[in-house]
Order: structure tokens, then C-alpha cells, then sequence
């Protein structure tokens, strides 16, 4: 099982382990280093108290041990999400269930309509996490492969789908 945790700034070593070359291949950056790990975990840990809160750097974990980093950024015309695992946890699921805890998050407790992520081409498990999560795939802009999602509509007591609220009148 795994959890959602805020990052803490001992996540430093972690997070340049999650950030390294092969995890960062379709990102357009190099691994993470030193210097870029300690600000990444003080941004995370400044962000977790502002209010109100634009920016969700979640860690991902199991059994305590910090297997990647799942991200809701508010801050941008619509809020996205993305994410990023050590490359030794790769294929066992953990993406996958870490978007859809960030989306719950998103669309439970912080009342989003839609939220966005995109992928690189040249990367498309990427895309079947995504998918596999609750995204639908919305085309290419910029290069990237875009997913939207939305909050899954309730059900009636008789087993139909309710309208969207956005869907009211």
C-alpha cells in the first residue's frame, strides 16, 4: 500500500535518487543534484504552508521508503498534475495509484472541475498511467501528449450517473 506524505527537507538524498537519469529522461532536464535537491524539498516545505495553497509536492511512499514525488500545481491557468518514480519502482503500480490520490485530493477536498497533464511522446507508459488513473487523452500541444480529468460523477439510487454540477443549469 501506499501513501501520500508531504516532503520533508531530509528528503534531499531521496529526492536525487527519484530525480536521476532515467527518470529524467523525457523531462528535457538532467538528473537532479545536490544543490537541487536540498531547494527542491525547502520549496515543497514553503509551499505546504502558504496559504492559499497553489502547489502540492506530495512524496510518494511505501513502507516509509520515498519511492517518487506526485505534484498538483494550482498556479497555472488550470491546475495540472505530474509525476515522477525511482526508476528500480517502475511497472509495479505506484504511479498509477499516486495520481489517483493526488486527482482525489484535487477534485474531493479542493472542489477542482478539471485538472490537466501532459507527457512526452517518446514516453508512452507515461500516457497509460495516466489513462489508467482516470485521464483522457486530449491530443498533442507543444509536442506533448495532453490528458484532462474530471471528477467521476456520482451515482443515483438507481445506478445512474448524476449530472455534473457544471452540467446544471
Amino acid at each position: 500500500m501506499i501513501e501520500l506524505r508531504e516532503l520533508a527537507s531530509d528528503d534531499a538524498i531521496a529526492l536525487r535518487n527519484i530525480y536521476g537519469p532515467e527518470s529524467t529522461r523525457f523531462l528535457g532536464r538532467g538528473a537532479m543534484d545536490a544543490a537541487e535537491a536540498r531547494s527542491c524539498t525547502r520549496d515543497a516545505v514553503a509551499a505546504a504552508g502558504q496559504l492559499p495553497r497553489t502547489l502540492y509536492t506530495l512524496g510518494l511512499t511505501r513502507k516509509g521508503d520515498l519511492l517518487g514525488v506526485v505534484k498538483l500545481r494550482l498556479d497555472r491557468p488550470a491546475a495540472t498534475v505530474s509525476y515522477i518514480l525511482r526508476a528500480d519502482v517502475w511497472g509495479r503500480g505506484y504511479a498509477t495509484e499516486g495520481v489517483r490520490r493526488i486527482l482525489a485530493l484535487g477534485f474531493d477536498h479542493l472542489g477542482l472541475p478539471v485538472v490537466h497533464a501532459k507527457h512526452h511522446p517518446d514516453n508512452p507508459t507515461s500516457g497509460r498511467v495516466l489513462t489508467k488513473a482516470g485521464f483522457t487523452p486530449t491530443g498533442r500541444v507543444s509536442g506533448f501528449e495532453t490528458y484532462l480529468a474530471r471528477p467521476r460523477q456520482p451515482l443515483r439510487p438507481d445506478g445512474t450517473p448524476s449530472p455534473h454540477q457544471s452540467d446544471r443549469p
